[in-house]
């Protein structure tokens, strides 16, 4: 059995998932400070809707080697947006335009953003 995993380890490994299948303009906003929904976004961007499918199985799939698995997950590569709810991580993957016109980056502005080696 895995040892249990906080958020901002949990967040890491999926940022380093994302990243590894070419998600854009990676951001990890620590929210603990401003919310009481979770402590940690993430928020990446997809050129397509195979793309998006591509990054949400890489995370969820990193995340299931160390047997974690969403509590919630809505949303469909066709609609722009996916969410993964891991609890006290979220994960938000966009395509390009659905990421600006819904701007959670500005929407949260007042969390720092967490910073990922490499």
């Amino acid at each position: 059995m895995t040892a249990r995993l906080n958020g901002e380890r949990k967040v890491r490994l999926a940022a380093q998932a994302a990243l590894a299948k070419k998600a854009g303009d990676l951001v990890v906003l620590d929210v603990h400070a401003v919310s009481s929904v979770s402590d940690y976004f993430l928020v990446c961007s997809g050129k397509s809707s195979p793309h998006l499918t591509t990054i949400v199985d890489a995370i969820r799939q990193a995340l299931k080697e160390h047997e974690i698995r969403p509590l919630h997950a809505e949303g469909a590569p066709e609609s722009g947006w996916i969410l993964l709810d891991y609890g006290d991580v979220l994960m938000h993957v966009f395509l390009e335009d659905t990421r600006a016109y819904y701007a959670l980056e500005r929407l949260w502005g007042d969390a720092p953003a967490l910073v990922l080696e490499g």
